[in-house]
């Protein structure tokens, strides 16, 4: 299989580098970290009304762009690139989670929101990884439990819930506004992840799917995929900007990329990079297309470019010296988000142990 973007896409991801330039540098990601919404509305509404970010993966008869998973996967690489925090990553995975759940009725009335860009997301045990037992309970239509770390769940305005039923596990939509529902923020080492947990006390739902079952391996799969697409971008951005600074860093009177011990150093976290791209695209245009061997490249993906990432973010801060560990420098954002990024949908083990099954 030959790997590369199309124009199409190749120009989306240029049209993405060039608007977050401009919105979303070192400053704007942190004042949008510590926003009460997580991220930057503004920002949101401008990459969804002039781009159409959350658009792409939702079909056309629900007001959607009738692209697919991997044209958000190319969105998400400049968003980690960026290290912005964005609510693209939750509405991809709603957005195919109700796809493949089948209903009709539930496409019919959420995707359209989604797709003009209200924040939505899926909570779900399976968030931090497969074969998680599921900690709500629903008796009839109304739900009971907690669930966390969920991503944007204290500021979601669609919000939807899976649930173990008597049958098996259920999918639900819930009202962010219903009584008995309470969503605290739960405060995370990447300040640029928003997550929250949900306490659900009896409360009224409405179902979406009773047999969850393949609409929530989808969202994994796609979830995986997805946070494979953030790791690429970041790790991106830890080669740049270490690369960058070997060239303005002097000592013994030499610049200090111009070492060959360096230079070696960073031609390995530039093989990192790109073994890492190439896998993330493969997985994605695999999931996209739903190909047989989907969750084999997904779960290769989840693995290398967790690893990767790490090791990337690593070599930044060890090449910046003592500046990358303080507040000010983005080395630390970049290191931080490594970590929490290898949390999302699976760590890298759990990843590698499906590839060995």
């Amino acid at each position: 299989m030959e790997l590369g973007l199309s124009e199409e896409q190749t120009e989306l991801a240029a049209t993405l580098r060039a608007l977050l330039a401009r919105r979303a540098d070192s400053g704007a990601v942190r004042a949008a970290a510590d926003s009460p919404a997580g991220h930057d509305p503004a920002l949101w509404q401008v990459l969804c009304d002039q781009v159409g970010v959350a658009a792409l993966a939702v079909p056309e008869e629900h007001d959607g762009a009738g692209a697919s998973a991997f044209e958000t996967c190319v969105v998400l690489e400049e968003l980690g690139r960026c290290l912005a925090p964005s609510p693209l990553l939750a509405s991809l995975v709603v957005t195919e989670t109700l796809l493949a759940s089948g209903s009709a009725e539930a496409c019919a009335r959420l995707l359209p929101r989604v797709a003009a860009g209200e924040v939505a997301t899926l909570a779900w045990a399976g968030l931090t990884g497969p074969g998680r037992t599921e900690p709500v309970r629903a008796v009839g239509w109304r739900l009971s439990g907690t669930v966390g770390p969920v991503l944007l769940g204290d500021v979601a305005e669609v919000l939807l819930v899976a649930a173990r039923t008597e049958e098996g596990v259920a999918l639900f939509e819930v009202d962010p506004t219903a009584t008995g529902l309470t969503r605290t923020r739960t405060p995370a080492m990447d300040t640029t992840q928003r997550l929250a947990t949900l306490g659900l006390d009896d409360v009224e739902a409405t179902p979406v799917v009773a047999d969850a079952t393949a609409a929530l391996a989808r969202a994994h799969l796609v979830g995986t995929v997805g946070v494979a697409a953030l790791q690429v971008g970041g790790a991106q951005r830890g080669l740049d900007m270490t690369v960058a600074y070997s060239k303005e860093r002097v000592q013994f009177g030499r610049p200090i990329g111009s070492f060959q011990a360096l230079k070696h150093r960073m031609a390995d976290m530039l093989v990192l990079v790109e073994t890492a791209r190439s896998i993330a695209w493969a997985a994605a245009y695999a999931v996209s297309v739903g190909a047989a061997d989907a969750p084999r490249l997904a779960a290769s993906a989840g693995s290398w470019c967790s690893d990767a990432l790490e090791q990337v973010a690593a070599e930044t801060v060890q090449m910046h010296g003592g500046i990358a560990i303080t507040w000010e420098h983005d080395a630390q954002l970049l290191f931080k988000r490594a970590h929490a990024l290898g949390q999302l949908f699976g760590q890298a083990h759990e990843h590698r142990r499906t590839v060995l099954a």
